[in-house]
């Protein structure tokens, strides 16, 4: 039970993470808003394994996610 808790923790703490390094892009470049979300999730894939932005515990959150799995998340939103 304490652990579907953290699992749905996690899985909050992910979407407003992955939130917020999109809404970072789209104020660097306002043309992301128009590229495919494969596209943004795979920039935001690549952020996430340089560290860029990211402190120890949002890199370790994020880390364990394929471009695919941020696509998918992104999705839902």
């Amino acid at each position: 039970m304490l652990e579907d808790k953290r699992k749905d923790l996690d899985a909050e703490r992910r979407k407003v993470l992955l939130q917020r390094l999109v809404t970072e892009l789209s104020q660097e470049s306002p043309d992301v808003y128009y590229l495919p979300t494969a596209q943004i999730a795979m920039m935001i894939h690549g952020d996430v394994e340089s560290g860029r932005g990211l402190n120890g515990d949002e890199r370790a959150l994020l880390r364990p996610l394929s471009a695919r799995d941020i696509e998918v998340i992104l999705s839902l939103r």
